[in-house]
């Protein structure tokens, strides 16, 4: 509790200096947190799944241990240690307002059969679908998460039959914030697992990332030896679900609905920054190379609260 306080204390008094902050101080700071980060292009080999990246034309490439800091400790994610790195559109910093990236992890859990794909109704999917997430909210809200509501489809899901990609987009509403969030995922499929590529954006950036999608799913793909159609059937592992458990989120059930990641893009002063860095160590010790940014002002009070209190 006392920790809160002080917490409330830093905060209020760094508001006075909101109107004193330059414009262009301001985009100084961010500026020096982008080039803070190494961007790869080329051909990458992937920690996980034995496969490989070949950075489309348009992005650049983030390893693993900088895509993570950019999701927990500038956009506000949960911790995930799968991620295995990001694509971020050239000329996109991840400071910017309009930043935005797909981040690529592996799930090694077997062949996902394909022969559901054809007959799936999405629409009374998607009403499944939005029960589930609702259902999941109590768990989110006890560690300290905002609420999430499944809004619907912003891209039918897609099974692309000769690539072996499935690739859908859900529109999601955080909390009460107004401005949504855009997941838009692919699933490249192997022998023995699949490549997760999710897109963490807003929603009216969703014509931006769909324009990008078919550079994208070409971009990943097995080495030879584990690609889909080397599936062997008397010694390879079937995955417990198929196409239609993968857009409904079953895979996700062992981690929970956490596993959705979200861009906070609302920027604040650089006063508020300071003063959140300073109240971030206190509370919560060190951490080596990590720049912070809050995601979102009132989300990171009540995350706060929550943490403190328990």
């Amino acid at each position: 509790m006392k920790k809160t306080l002080f917490f409330l204390f830093l905060w209020l008094i760094a508001i006075p200096k909101i109107s004193a902050q330059k414009p262009d101080t301001l985009a100084a700071y961010y500026d020096k947190i982008e080039k803070s980060f190494t961007y790869e292009s080329g051909k990458i080999t992937l920690q996980e799944g034995d496969g490989t990246l070949n950075v489309p034309k348009g992005f650049k490439f983030l390893n693993a241990e900088q895509t993570q800091n950019v999701l927990s400790n500038l956009w506000g994610n949960p911790e995930d240690k799968t991620i295995l790195g990001s694509l971020v559109p050239d000329g996109k910093g991840v400071t910017h307002n309009n930043s935005w990236m797909f981040v690529i992890s592996y799930q090694g859990d077997g062949y996902v059969k394909d022969d559901d794909a054809g007959d799936i109704d999405y629409d009374d999917l998607l009403k499944t679908m939005k029960e589930d997430v609702a259902a999941e909210n109590e768990e989110r809200k006890k560690g300290g998460y905002s609420e999430v509501e499944l809004i619907g489809w912003a891209s039918k899901p897609y099974y692309d039959n000769t690539l072996k990609v499935l690739h859908w987009a859900k529109e999601l509403e955080f909390g009460h914030d107004k401005n949504h969030t855009l997941n838009y995922d692919l699933r490249v499929l192997g022998r023995k697992g699949m490549y997760n590529i999710s897109a963490v954006a807003g929603i009216d950036q969703l014509a931006e990332v769909k324009a990008s999608i078919p550079g994208i799913i070409k971009s990943v793909e097995f080495n030879d030896g584990n690609k889909y159609l080397d599936f062997d059937a008397d010694t390879d592992t079937v995955a417990a679900w198929t196409i239609g458990g993968l857009v409904a989120g079953k895979v996700l059930a062992k981690v929970g609905f956490f596993a959705i990641l979200a861009k906070f893009a609302k920027f604040i002063v650089i006063g508020v920054i300071a003063a959140f860095a300073g109240i971030k160590k206190f509370l919560f010790g060190n951490k080596d190379q990590v720049v912070t940014k809050p995601a979102e002002e009132t989300a990171l009070l009540e995350e706060n609260n929550n943490s403190t209190e328990e």
